[in-house]
């Protein structure tokens, strides 16, 4: 699934790398938070190259085109959000956003925080 969400980058997580069976990877997480009169704060990841190519910073307004993919690990599934594209907007565009749907999120109340990664 591919689609756009803009808002501000509120935090750059710390940068991870490793060896896998493909040889070297990178990936870095950022924060973005949505505008609206309920901001929502989302988790978005480049890998590869594309830690390279897109430089993001704190503060900056920016809309990223993602990819949406979930995967099953031992029985649980695991949501990756992973940017191609970010467009950075100038002279506060994100405020002529309109706010995202409210979505009523209803935790999993069984599940443990232990993460396979």
């Amino acid at each position: 699934m591919a689609m756009e969400i803009s808002g501000t980058v509120v935090s750059l997580l710390p940068m991870q790398s490793g060896q896998g069976k493909n040889g070297v990877w990178k990936k870095q997480e950022f924060i973005m938070e949505t505008p609206g009169q309920y901001p929502k704060k989302v988790c978005l990841s480049l890998w590869g190259e594309k830690v390279d190519e897109i430089k993001i910073a704190v503060g900056e307004a920016i809309t990223a085109s993602v990819n949406i993919e979930s995967r099953e690990y031992n029985g649980r599934w695991y949501t990756d959000v992973r940017a191609w594209k970010i467009g950075k907007q100038t002279g506060g565009a994100d405020r002529n956003v309109p706010p995202p749907a409210d979505e009523t999120f209803m935790p999993d109340t069984d599940a443990s925080d232990d993460l396979p990664f």
